[in-house]
C-alpha cells in the first residue's frame, strides 16, 4: 500500500466554486498539484479573468454563474457530466447587528452561504450517486460551532452552522450510494474577506489572536492541504465529518 498515492487525484475532475481566490484559489492549487482536472465556478468577472490568466496552460476550465440561481446550477450540472469532487468553497461575509441586518442582507447571506452550497451538492450529488461514488468538501467555520467575537454577524454565523448540519445529513444519506461529503470549518484565515481586521483593526485582530492558542493567522494554503485530503482517498473512511482547522480558536 502507498499512502502517498492515496492523495494522488489523477484522472478525476473537480468543480471548485468561488475558486477563483483566496481560499478557493489555493484549493485549486492544491487539486491540480495532485494531479485533478479542475473547474473553477465563480462570479467575479475580474477575478475569473486574474485566475485565467495565473492558471494559463493548466488543465483548468472557467464557468460564470449564480451558484444561489437553482436552475442555473442544475444546466451547469448537466453541461460538464460527470464530476468525481465537489468543493463547496463561495461564500460571502457581512458584518451587521442583528437588530439592523435588513431581510435584503439576511436573504443574500443565506442564498450564498447555504442555499448555494445545497444547490450544488444537490445538483453534482445527483451523478455520483448514480455513478456510486464521489466526495463532496464544503466550506464551513469555527463560525458554524461558536459564536466568534467581536464581530456580530448572526446570518453568517447560522448560515455555517446550517451546512455543517447539511454536511451531515447528506454524508448519512449518500453514504450508502458510495458518496462521502465532509466539511472544513476553518478558523481566521489571511484572505480579502478578513482584510478589513487584519490589516486596519488593531483591535478586531487584536481580539482574535489572543483567542488562538497558535497566536497567528491561517493561511489559505493549510485549508487547501486539509480540502485535498478529504477529497482524494486518504480519507476513504471518513464521512459527515467536521474537521477545524483553527489554530486551536475553538479549544478555549
Amino acid at each position: 500500500m502507498s499512502y502517498l498515492q492515496n492523495f494522488r487525484l489523477d484522472g478525476r475532475r473537480a468543480v471548485v466554486t468561488g475558486g477563483a481566490g483566496g481560499i478557493g484559489a489555493a484549493c485549486v492549487d492544491a487539486l491540480l498539484e495532485a494531479g485533478a482536472e479542475v473547474v473553477i465556478v465563480d462570479f467575479a468577472e475580474d477575478s475569473l479573468t486574474a485566475a485565467q490568466e495565473r492558471l494559463a496552460g493548466q488543465p483548468v476550465s472557467f464557468e460564470k454563474v449564480d451558484l444561489t440561481d437553482c436552475k442555473a446550477v442544475n444546466a451547469l450540472a448537466d453541461r460538464l457530466g460527470a464530476i468525481d469532487i465537489l468543493v463547496n468553497n463561495a461564500g460571502i461575509g457581512r458584518q451587521t447587528a442583528a437588530e439592523d441586518i435588513s431581510e435584503e442582507e439576511w436573504n443574500q447571506v443565506i442564498a450564498i452561504n447555504l442555499n448555494a452550497v445545497f444547490w450544488c451538492a444537490q445538483a453534482f450529488g445527483r451523478g455520483m450517486v448514480s455513478r456510486g461514488k464521489g466526495a463532496i468538501v464544503n466550506m464551513g467555520s469555527m463560525a458554524g460551532e461558536i459564536a466568534v467575537r467581536p464581530q456580530k454577524n448572526v446570518h453568517y454565523n447560522a448560515s455555517k452552522a446550517a451546512v455543517h448540519h447539511a454536511t451531515k445529513s447528506l454524508a448519512a444519506e449518500w453514504a450508502p450510494n458510495g458518496v462521502r461529503v465532509n466539511a472544513v470549518a476553518p478558523g481566521f484565515i489571511e484572505t480579502p474577506m478578513n482584510a478589513f481586521a487584519l490589516k486596519n483593526d488593531k483591535v478586531t485582530s487584536g481580539i482574535w489572536l489572543g483567542n488562538i492558542p497558535m497566536a497567528r493567522f491561517g493561511n489559505p494554503s493549510e485549508i487547501a492541504s486539509v480540502v485535498l485530503f478529504l477529497a482524494s482517498d486518504a480519507s476513504s473512511l471518513m464521512t459527515g465529518s467536521i474537521v477545524l482547522a483553527d489554530g486551536g480558536y475553538t479549544v478555549w
